[in-house]
């Protein structure tokens, strides 16, 4: 491990939590953010569904490790919510199977510490057309109409469970133009729905009652920024002000 020990806040999730990383994704955002204050960890698998993420959640999360995550954001639910396949194959999980599903995925993480804190990224919606445009006949099944319930459901089971979630859904609709802005392919997230999906996690991260909070200002920064040389660049004042672009402003409505 290297160190120093520094608060761990892990990525778990399919595709899109594989492919934030990329250039302005919403996970290399935050790893920016967070780049003085937490790790912050991938663990994204392209294709995957809720059904596979339990199979492994023990290997993924132990129990038994010696350092636990300090925050876990979840996403699943897109391909979950895609059309079952005929033949009874594909990533198609039915809505209480989903359900339950992240329930047990909430209550594991949650039972990691005392201090382990856990948020849930809600399905967003998709542009169908882009899809077809994009995949043609390689990617069927996929809909708003059927996504919608597995979302909605999704939040209603994050206020069971004492789980944070952010409404992916309506955050990403309340945009200007979302169908033609928001997505690569139809799915997959443009650097402006990355930048909604950073806003809202910091939202719900700087409002939550969590102690200690984990929200980067309230982080205690690695190493000093100049070890107090005169004259010297102040580090510091660039590094707030460069994150502090990512805050909304005190009396704006974050969509």
């Amino acid at each position: 491990m290297v160190g120093p020990g520094r608060p761990q806040i892990v990525l778990f999730g399919s595709s899109i939590v594989q492919y934030s990383f990329i250039n302005g994704g919403w996970g290399a955002t935050l790893a920016d953010v967070y780049s003085r204050t937490a790790d912050i960890i991938l663990r994204g698998y392209g294709g995957w569904n809720s059904r596979y993420a339990l199979k492994v959640l023990d290997q993924v999360f132990p129990k038994d490790a010696v350092v636990q995550p300090s925050l876990v954001i979840v996403y699943f639910g897109g391909n979950d919510s895609k059309a079952p396949h005929p033949s009874g194959h594909g990533p198609h999980v039915p809505l209480s199977e989903f359900v339950e599903n992240m329930r047990k995925i909430g209550e594991h993480l949650l039972s990691l510490s005392d201090k382990t804190r856990v948020i849930f990224l809600s399905p967003p919606p998709m542009n169908e057309t882009q899809i077809q445009l994009v995949f043609g006949n390689a990617i069927k099944g996929r809909s708003n109409e059927a996504c919608r319930p597995y979302a909605e459901a999704l939040l209603n089971l994050c206020n069971e469970i004492n789980v944070k979630s952010v409404d992916l859904w309506n955050a990403i609709q309340q945009q200007d133009d979302w169908l033609n802005t928001c997505f690569t392919d139809g799915i997959h997230f443009t650097a402006k729905a990355s930048e909604v999906v950073v806003k809202e996690v910091l939202k719900v991260v700087k409002e939550a009652d969590w102690k200690p909070c984990l929200h980067w200002k309230s982080l205690p920064v690695e190493f000093p920024f100049d070890f107090g040389v005169p004259n010297s660049l102040s580090l510091s004042e660039i590094e707030l002000m460069r994150n502090d672009q990512l805050e909304p402003a005190p009396s704006a409505t974050l969509l």
